[in-house]
C-alpha cells in the first residue's frame, strides 16, 4: 500500500461491485426483460462484466434501434426488481465513515442512472454525502474534479482511468470483474483485496 499525502479528504467511490453486490437484482431486471420481449440475455455473463453503462450492455442483446426502448423499460423495472435483493459488499460502511471520521465527504460516482443509484444509497443507509450518475471511465473525471476529490475507488479498470482523468488517487479493489493483478497491471495506485483495509490505508495515508 502506498502513502499519499492527502488533505481533508473528499473521496469518490463507484457503487456496483465497489460499495454494492447488485448482481442478484440486476440478474432480475435482465430475466424480467428477457421474459417480456422473448429474447434471450445470459444472464451470468451480464452479471460478471458489470461496469459499463446499461446502453453499451444492452446492445449485446438487442439491435441497435431498440435499445433506447430497452433502457427506458429497464429503468421502469429496476425499482421494484433490483433494489430489495442488493446488499452491501464488506467493509462498504466502513469505508466511508472512516472517511467521515476524519472530517472528510463522500462522493459516489457511477455509471448507474442516478434515480437508481440513489434508491440503493437509501436503502442500504450509505453514508454517501453526494451522488453524480449517468458518467463511465474517464468521464467521470469531470464530475471528481469539480468537487476536489483526492482519491476515487473504484472495482474496474474503467474507474483507474476516472481517477486518472480527474488527476486523483486511484484506489483499485478486487471485488469486481478484475483480479488484483489485473488491476495493478492496469495502472491502479493502490489495490486492496477488499474495503475492508481501506480505512487502515486511509489513516497511514494521511500520515
Amino acid at each position: 500500500m502506498g502513502n499519499v499525502a492527502l488533505p481533508a479528504p473528499v473521496i469518490g467511490f463507484d457503487l456496483d461491485m465497489t460499495l454494492i453486490d447488485s448482481r442478484p437484482g440486476i440478474g432480475a431486471v435482465y430475466d424480467a426483460l428477457a421474459a417480456e420481449t422473448g429474447v434471450h440475455i445470459d444472464t451470468a455473463l451480464v452479471t460478471s462484466r458489470l461496469g459499463p453503462p446499461l446502453p453499451a450492455e444492452l446492445a449485446n442483446w438487442f439491435p441497435a434501434d431498440r435499445v433506447p426502448a430497452m433502457v427506458d423499460r429497464y429503468r421502469e423495472l429496476y425499482p421494484a426488481l433490483a433494489i430489495e435483493p442488493t446488499i452491501a459488499l464488506p467493509g462498504a460502511v466502513e469505508a466511508l465513515r472512516a472517511v467521515h471520521a476524519l472530517g472528510g465527504s463522500t462522493v459516489v460516482v457511477t455509471s448507474k442512472f442516478a434515480p437508481s443509484a440513489r434508491l440503493h444509497v437509501e436503502h442500504l443507509e450509505l453514508p454517501v454525502d453526494d451522488l453524480v450518475g449517468n458518467v463511465y471511465a474517464a468521464g467521470k473525471g469531470p464530475a471528481l474534479a469539480e468537487r476536489g476529490a483526492v482519491v476515487y475507488v473504484g472495482d474496474h479498470t474503467a474507474d483507474i482511468a476516472a481517477a486518472r482523468a480527474a488527476g486523483t488517487v486511484s484506489v483499485a479493489v478486487a471485488s469486481g470483474p478484475f483480479p488484483a493483478d489485473a488491476l495493478r497491471a492496469a495502472g491502479a495506485d493502490v489495490v486492496l483485496e477488499s474495503l475492508h483495509e481501506f480505512p487502515d490505508w486511509l489513516k497511514v495515508s494521511r500520515g
